[in-house]
């Protein structure tokens, strides 16, 4: 039944384990040591799946051991939980010692304890199994003792009458009838009717004349003139489809920004929490010099900390100080289950240091969930295309109003700043405007960095086709005019969709299947809570969904917009990145094109802390 069983540190080091079937597992542990030990994740079901396979574990943190049993998905064992809690108690009555944890794995013999427990598990189990309630026979039933004489119908027995449901069983009593009318009373009650018809009413006489009033206004309705009007002759000024020779000069736009982006992207501003309790011991110092030493203690210890000292064990108050953050409450409740499953088992002394702990334990949580699982280095990969001889293309998708264009702008400046020339594909062909607001962005990036300082060439072009096309062709035909034109980056700019949209979320789907990007870049608000995790959660299912590809290409990092606006909730990074596991690669800070930052982890989780 158990395929593979396993005692290893949370490290990863392997102290014992027991194999039935000559199947390696090794893959199977390293993505549970991966995804859930070493990320917090899911700890509180100590349940993982992968492929075929099922791993339940159970974690021991006062020795730092995992305890680990790999079975088949199929199958399901009621006695699991038991089994690994009655192992981790045989073992450690057996090694218990932490020098006995130092020795190596080879030394430590468990065999005869595992197969008495693993023996008691299944003996235990197969006694609360119960055995399936047997059928009645045939001549126990009802209908063995009818006879066959019970069965034939007698027209001669008086048949019950049925009542209809529509109909009243009861017939009402008959009402005395009227005398009949005569013939001359007819013609008179006719004559009346048709007085009645051809004499028209007020009202219907108010309505008629009503209409014909409202008819003769229509006919003799005049235009509209508005106070800051024009004519047609106008149209030609405020017509913005083509370059008008004043649009390009653009000598005097905040030259300042050029040269400030180049290289790396800078990290976000954090400030480390020594400078945070100075701070606030120099500007309460007077306070509470005059008060008890107890009352300054409670003073100092503000921020999470302070959550956990009216209860022991707060989970639940923790769970409310991260989504007061802007942490999504269902993330917030998994990592207090997390840290409290990481604390289970945990010798600590006085109170202060529980609360020191469950801060610390915090901490580790969120960082580990912060620091991306792989490095995205867009200049690094770039080059490498460009070596290659194909442009590295980038997809930006993402619901409406979030700031896709406008990133996608600061974005394709920071790569001109590192000598990249950029080709901008207008692929939302949906949105009015969307497609100028892309031809500013280009005049305005071509003037801070004019073609006489490229060797004449322009370093930023726009390939649009304007709008009610299919966006996953144009994109094709942006990037093969890309290549030809030995253009370095694609940038591909998609239309805004709700992520309950199915057919705007199946042209996505094909737009990424069809092109092949490098990396598609999910664009979200820093401002959103719980609403993060149902647009990421359906906009990956909708692309592994509507592709027919065996390996759906997915998101590959999320740039988070409008940062700038959120003070200390900074809570939607955690939600992202939790949910989908990937990197947040850009943070948007500002209005200018270098307001353009990478994610510090330190940073969110320092504000996440206060």
């Amino acid at each position: 039944m158990l395929d593979f069983v396993v005692i290893f540190t949370k490290g990863g080091v392997v102290l014992w384990n027991s194999q039935t079937s000559g199947i390696n597992f090794s893959s199977c542990i390293n993505s549970l040591i991966r995804g859930v030990i070493l990320e917090d994740r899911n700890t509180e079901s100590k349940y993982f799946e992968e492929d075929h396979l099922a791993v339940q574990f159970k974690l021991d943190n006062e020795l730092d051991l995992v305890y680990a049993a790999v079975f088949q998905k199929v199958i399901k064992l009621n006695y699991l939980d038991a089994f690994l809690a009655d192992m981790q108690f045989a073992f450690k009555e057996k090694f218990g010692s932490i020098p006995a944890l130092e020795r190596l794995g080879s030394e430590y013999d468990f065999d005869g304890e595992f197969r008495s427990v693993l023996s008691a598990a299944e003996e235990a189990s197969s006694k609360q199994v119960k055995a399936p309630k047997a059928m009645r026979s045939y001549n126990e039933s009802q209908k063995s003792k009818k006879t066959v004489a019970s069965m034939i119908q007698d027209d001669k027995k008086p048949v019950e009458k049925r009542v209809n449901i529509q109909e009243s069983p009861t017939q009402p009593k008959s009402q005395p009838s009227s005398p009949p009318l005569t013939k001359q009373d007819i013609i008179q009650e006719n004559r009346r009717k048709l007085r009645e018809k051809l004499t028209p009413t007020k009202k219907a006489a108010d309505t008629k004349s009503a209409a014909k009033q409202g008819a003769s206004e229509k006919t003799g309705k005049k235009p509209r003139v508005w106070d800051l009007g024009g004519n047609s002759k106008d149209a030609v000024l405020l017509d913005r489809s083509k370059d008008s020779p004043e649009d390009v000069q653009y000598q005097s736009i905040s030259n300042e920004l050029v040269g400030t982006m180049q290289g790396v992207i800078p990290d976000l501003d954090v400030e480390s929490e020594d400078d945070v309790d100075s701070g606030e011991a120099s500007s309460e110092e007077d306070n509470v010099s005059s008060q008890s030493p107890a009352l300054k203690k409670n003073k100092r210890g503000g921020g999470l900390v302070s959550y956990f000292r009216g209860i022991v064990g707060g989970k639940i108050i923790c769970a409310d100080h991260l989504i007061s953050k802007n942490v999504a409450s269902e993330i917030a409740v998994k990592l207090c289950d997390s840290v409290a499953t990481s604390l289970e088992g945990k010798q600590v002394g006085t109170f202060d240091s529980v609360a020191s702990l469950v801060k610390e334990a915090l901490t580790q949580s969120l960082v580990r969930i912060l620091s991306p699982k792989r490095r995205i280095d867009i200049i690094r990969d770039a080059l490498e295309s460009k070596r290659s001889g194909k442009p590295y293309t980038i997809i930006f998708c993402g619901v409406n109003g979030v700031g896709k264009s406008t990133n996608l702008a600061k974005i394709c400046f920071w790569l001109i700043e590192n000598d990249f020339n950029v080709l901008i594909a207008a692929c939302d062909t949906f949105r009015a405007g969307a497609v100028e607001q892309l031809r500013t962005h280009t005049r305005h990036l071509n003037a801070l960095h004019p073609p006489a300082n490229h060797n004449n060439r322009t370093m930023v072009q726009l390939y649009e086709k304007g709008y009610g096309k299919d966006a996953a062709g144009i994109a094709m035909e942006a990037i093969k005019f890309a290549h030809e034109t030995k253009v370095d980056v694609v940038l591909v700019d998609t239309a805004g969709r709700m992520q309950d949209n199915e057919p705007l979320m199946r042209s996505l789907s094909k737009l990424i299947k069809v092109n092949n990007p490098d990396l598609v870049l999910f664009v979200g608000e820093a401002l959103v809570g719980n609403e993060a995790v149902d647009q990421l959660v359906k906009f990956n299912q909708s692309l592994a969904d509507y592709s027919s590809n065996e390996n759906p290409h997915i998101i590959d990092g999320i740039v988070l917009t409008k940062f700038d606006t959120i003070d200390d909730k900074v809570g939607a990074a955690i939600s992202m990145t939790y949910i989908t596991g990937q990197p947040i690669v850009f943070v948007g800070t500002g209005q200018t094109y270098a307001d353009l930052k990478a994610i510090n982890v330190n940073a969110v989780v320092n504000s996440l802390m206060k």
